[in-house]
């Protein structure tokens, strides 16, 4: 059968599981759970793929991460990718339990077309990651090797807009912990050394320099600890900072220069300071690397599904934020394409995720399940097409 024939079957496929799939990110969407805790829903969806036929690993290589396999001789290993962790307080507000569902409902149309194929195309996984909201769930699975016999990788990410080559930036987290000196505020505080001055310090140091930020770098802070009473002149202040720039390069120049203006509002007050990598994994979040050719695939098919991209410039102006995904880019050729759900605010807002509970981004979401398995037939299909994107690949992580 032709690619086409076997894009045909997957569509069918995923159509006639629509409602399954439905009550999967509805389930996900009832149950947020936060990173590393995903118990619930790493249960939820290894169950629905065994019943659909995969060999599943549970808990691999992480408590409530997965691997699910379906293979149909020799050929290609490509990869699909599932999220599912939520954020504190406001649950799926990045729309994860749709990630979910689209990664579902790729598989199912990939397994489709593996079964009807009369040919060896190769082998499906998916993998179910935990922790991307700040914990760095797939980081620890490149790790652990998870991704060493994996030939293409790939995953959607609902948002407001449809894009298939943002940007998407490298990101570093620290915790700042300002120690001074406790005094009575009335009495005798010149006795005492004012943690909370030297966190304001670095806040307004920070806000300084943003005159000398380039436009494409992102700092972004809050105060966790401030003090326990106003007679009491605080003896520890503790900040939280996240940096986010386009390349690593640039992320280490931008983190130097945070990292300065916290030192010198500790030498003003006369505090001490501790700068802290936040994050359970050792590493950053690095940029996402798009391969051009799954880039192009994936467009021209979510295209033939009615789905409209900005121009490639337009796209390249938007910023997403930051994924470990762009950590697994670096081993393996990747897409991270974004779709739009209707919503009145933008990721991590309320809005969006009450937005992530509609009919509309369950319809939404089915169309991007649909694209990610027409693109994974295309590279199955064209051994011409897996060779361009490996050296495609070699080419963009060797520079």
């Amino acid at each position: 059968m032709s690619a086409e024939e076997l894009k045909k079957v997957a569509i069918q496929a995923i159509d006639e599981k629509n409602q399954q799939l439905l009550e999967i990110n509805q389930q996900l969407h009832k149950n947020p759970e936060l990173a590393y805790k995903e118990f619930k829903s790493h249960d939820l969806l290894t169950n629905y793929l065994e019943k659909e036929g995969f060999q599943v690993q549970r808990s691999y290589p992480l408590p409530t991460s997965f691997r699910a396999t379906f293979s149909r001789g020799k050929g290609p290993k490509m990869c699909v990718i599932c999220e599912y962790d939520a954020l504190p307080e406001i649950g799926h507000a990045c729309g994860h339990n749709l990630i979910a569902e689209a990664g579902i409902g790729a598989a199912i149309g990939i397994k489709a077309a593996l079964e009807t194929s009369q040919t060896d195309l190769g082998q499906l996984i998916v993998y179910g990651t935990p922790a991307e909201e700040g914990g760095g769930g797939k980081i620890k699975m490149v790790e652990e090797g998870c991704f060493d016999d994996v030939d293409i990788a790939m995953m959607v990410h609902p948002s407001p807009y449809d894009a298939s080559y943002a940007s998407i930036y490298s990101a570093m987290s620290f915790k700042i912990t300002f120690e001074g000196k406790a005094a009575h505020a009335a009495g005798s505080p010149w006795e005492g050394i004012n943690a909370l001055d030297a966190a304001v310090q670095a806040y307004v140091n920070i806000s300084t320099l943003r005159q000398q930020f380039k436009p494409t770098w992102r700092v972004h802070g809050i105060v966790t600890e401030g003090g326990i009473k106003t007679n009491i002149i605080p003896d520890r202040a503790k900040l939280e900072y996240r940096f986010r720039a386009p390349s690593d390069s640039e992320l280490q120049i931008l983190q130097q220069k945070c990292k300065n203006c916290f030192q010198s509002a500790a030498q003003a007050t006369g505090c001490k300071v501790d700068i802290v990598h936040e994050g359970i994994c050792d590493d950053h979040y690095r940029s996402v690397i798009n391969n051009l050719h799954l880039v192009d695939l994936y467009e021209n098919n979510a295209k033939s599904l009615g789905i409209e991209f900005p121009s490639r410039a337009e796209q390249k102006q938007k910023m997403l934020g930051s994924t470990d995904m762009g950590n697994v880019s670096r081993v393996v050729p990747s897409i991270h394409p974004t779709y739009s759900i209707e919503t009145k605010g933008g990721n991590h807002t309320r809005e969006f995720a009450v937005a992530a509970s509609t009919e509309q981004a369950h319809r939404q979401t089915i169309i991007a399940a649909k694209s990610m398995a027409m693109t994974c037939i295309d590279v199955m299909s064209s051994r011409d097409l897996q060779v361009q994107i490996k050296q495609e690949f070699i080419a963009s992580t060797s520079q």
